[in-house]
């Protein structure tokens, strides 16, 4: 035995490759082993989707994306004397096995078939209706829509526009989601709804411009009345109001409910409250929704509604419905390949990724990336995957300020954003991710203190570096942007060298949330800032507010500078 142990030991002294290979396998075997004893779940039969019902148990209500985690707890409430049985093997099926028999699951109409099958099961929840036509010009469902090229189900899709109280989801092209409350195309046949879902293979998620259509049977109607429906002020009557706002209806007994779903249910963004009568359009240049009124001037009560104001013939009570604006949601990359590079430079954490996605809709062109995120390309940034010199984006995002890589840019937008706030933001995004939070341990471990000494003094010789080396260089506080959005975007779009209409940059500021807006909700109870952090960072203020003023340039707002 001895000399069989020392035989191996001088055979895999030589050979460690195959050493590390066996250990590697023995691993993975013990893996699969625990995952076996430990996971308990119905078989999941290619071809044959599996019950909501039967997946959860009796009594157990069917949670869509939770399954995973319930297959664990069902594992523990098998009797003792029963023998716990893996996914792989177990099988709980009352209908004889159909193991034995050939199947065929590649086609394109038997992945419909299994997508049909699974959407009869969920009937409860939402009723498929078919497949139908789409286009990028002319969307068919004209609500919200959003992308994730990894991770879109249907279960998904049909959650986030039930929870914003539209009447119909749709999927398309395996990964995007589009909603509304009226379907706006004919059918298309069924076979041509043959992708499969990025997140769920056992789904269709429709075609190459193809919906698979769901009408959703539980969204409340509370959510489609009230839901969502944004308060945008009160405004003069615009001269040519027939043609401003195109869509309305005489209504007696008026309330801001019923303008809401008047101008919802004829896919307009803007409802508009004027006394009797309720108006339906989009913002446009003879309505801009730009010089708000004093909103005692709109403080008509409403014949519906005593506590309701409905505005007057003459002050309109303007609301944002849950339509979605499509006039600027086309995007596409450049038709021929640019002649410059022009750079979208930022700190990291000062708002890079909200810039590119109003550029974006701006423009109508993607922007590209220095880098590549992968979750940005599955959110929809499609530049993200080309080469920063491809030359078919519109500008680059870039978070580097080495005088190399300056220099490599003909042109760039500088967005620079109060060190504070961009510091606290970046330091989310690094533990969080790009919507998420870093956890209180993080705040109060070492992480932050290391944190806030490495890159307060970046965010100092980011700008300086820029302004030293750029060669056309347009400053855009990030603060400025958000306040006043149509302004500053025309500054940025001109610098692009791109034309882009007031109607489309008006559409802008009604989508310019996107889907990378952190939540506010989850605000810091405290002040993670010692005095020793601002004392150090004020300087670093101070500094690029010498460079900004010296350059011509207005300095640092006000608000960087704690009161």
């Amino acid at each position: 035995m001895a000399k069989l142990l020392l035989k191996l030991q001088r055979y895999f002294r030589r050979k460690p490759v195959r050493f590390f290979t066996l250990l590697a396998l023995y691993l993975a075997a013990g893996s699969l082993v625990f995952l076996h004893s430990g996971f308990s779940g119905e078989p999941r039969v290619a071809g044959s989707p599996r019950s909501p019902a039967a997946a959860e148990g009796p009594g157990l209500q069917y949670l869509g994306v939770m399954q995973l985690s319930r297959g664990f707890k069902a594992a523990a409430t098998i009797p003792a004397g029963g023998r716990r049985h893996g996914p792989w093997f177990r099988n709980t099926s009352r209908e004889p096995s159909d193991r034995g028999k050939p199947r065929d699951n590649s086609g394109p109409r038997s992945r419909a078939l299994r997508g049909r099958s699974g959407r009869e099961k969920e009937e409860d929840r939402a009723r498929y209706i078919g497949c139908y036509e789409d286009n990028t010009r002319q969307r068919t469902l004209r609500g919200m829509s959003f992308f994730d090229y990894k991770k879109m189900t249907v279960f998904r899709c049909q959650d986030n526009c039930a929870e914003r109280g539209y009447l119909y989801a749709g999927l398309e092209f395996g990964a995007e989601c589009y909603c509304g409350h009226k379907i706006q195309a004919p059918n298309a046949s069924e076979s041509e709804c043959n992708m499969e879902c990025k997140g769920e293979r056992s789904n269709t998620c429709g075609g190459v411009n193809r919906l698979s259509v769901y009408r959703l049977e539980l969204a409340q109607e509370s959510a489609r009345r009230y839901g969502s429906a944004i308060f945008r002020g009160c405004f003069r009557r615009p001269e040519n109001v027939s043609i401003a706002l195109p869509a309305s209806q005489l209504m007696l007994n008026m309330s801001v409910d019923k303008c809401v779903d008047f101008c919802t249910e004829k896919e307009f963004p803007l409802a508009a409250l004027a006394g009797t009568t309720c108006r339906c359009g989009f913002p446009s240049t003879l309505f801009p929704l730009h010089e708000r009124e004093d909103e005692q001037l709109c403080a008509h009560k409403c014949a519906a509604e005593e506590f309701e104001s409905c505005g007057s013939a003459e002050f309109l009570l303007v609301y944002q419905t849950q339509v979605q604006d499509n006039r600027c949601m086309d995007r596409r990359f450049l038709p021929s390949r640019a002649k410059q590079l022009v750079a979208l430079a930022s700190f990291p954490g000062a708002g890079n990724t909200w810039a590119r996605h109003l550029i974006e809709l701006a423009t109508g062109f993607y922007t590209g990336s220095y880098y590549f995120d992968g979750s940005l390309y599955n959110k929809g940034f499609k530049g993200e995957r080309d080469h920063w010199r491809s030359g078919r984006t519109i500008c680059i995002k870039t978070h580097e300020s080495g005088q190399k890589e300056i220099e490599s840019f003909d042109s760039a937008i500088l967005l620079i954003r109060n060190p504070y706030k961009a510091l606290m933001a970046e330091f989310n995004r690094k533990y969080g991710g790009h919507i998420g939070f870093a956890a209180h341990a993080h705040w109060k471990g070492k992480e932050w203190p290391e944190f806030v000494a490495n890159y307060a003094p970046w965010w100092a010789t980011h700008t300086l570096d820029w302004l030293r080396f750029g060669k056309k260089v347009l400053v855009v506080h990030f603060e400025d942007l958000k306040r006043d959005l149509f302004v500053q975007l025309q500054r940025m779009v001109a610098l692009l060298g791109v034309t882009a209409c007031e109607d489309r940059l008006l559409c802008v500021e009604g989508q310019k949330d996107g889907n990378f807006k952190r939540s506010g909700l989850r605000k810091l109870e405290y002040d993670p800032y010692t005095p020793e952090m601002r004392k150090t960072i004020g300087a670093y203020i101070r500094t690029v507010d010498a460079a900004l003023k010296l350059r011509n340039l207005s300095g640092v707002p006000e608000d960087y500078y704690p009161r």
